[in-house]
C-alpha cells in the first residue's frame, strides 16, 4: 500500500475529484491548505523595481504570500499508484508554476475501525 498526497490548485479540485472517481479511486480525503513553492522571481520584475516602478515592487512583495490550495490524500494498493498519479498529472498540468506536487509514501499497515480488517482488505 502507498499513501498518495497531492497538492493541487483550488480551481482544479472538481475536475480532479471527477477524474479520480472515473479512474476507480472513490475514497480519499481533501483538505484546504495554504502554501507556496520556491517562488521564482521574474528578472523583468527585478528590473522594474530597480527602475522605481511601484507596480513591480508590489508584485515582488507578494513572494512571501501564501496561496490557497487543496491537499488530497489517499491510500491505494501498490498496483494503482501509477494510474492515480498519471490521472492527477493529466488533470492538473497547465505548464505554469503552481500546478502542484505529488508525494508517495509507503504505508506499513491500515486498520478499518468498524470491522478490524487489516492490510489491503481495510482499504478495499
Amino acid at each position: 500500500m502507498k499513501e498518495i498526497i497531492a497538492v493541487v490548485r483550488m480551481d482544479m479540485m472538481n475536475r480532479t475529484k471527477k477524474a479520480l472517481t472515473e479512474a476507480g479511486l472513490d475514497a480519499f480525503f481533501a483538505h484546504e491548505a495554504q502554501g507556496r513553492g520556491k517562488g521564482f522571481v521574474n528578472p523583468a520584475v527585478l528590473e522594474g523595481v530597480e527602475s522605481g516602478y511601484e507596480e513591480a515592487a508590489a508584485v515582488l512583495g507578494e513572494k512571501g504570500k501564501l496561496y490557497p490550495k487543496r491537499v488530497l490524500t489517499a491510500v491505494v494498493p501498490e498496483e494503482s499508484v501509477e494510474s492515480i498519479i498519471e490521472t492527477i498529472i493529466e488533470v492538473n498540468k497547465t505548464g505554469k508554476p503552481g500546478d502542484g506536487k505529488i508525494f508517495i509514501c509507503p504505508v506499513g499497515d491500515a486498520v478499518r475501525v468498524r470491522t478490524g480488517e487489516t492490510g489491503a482488505k481495510s482499504i478495499a
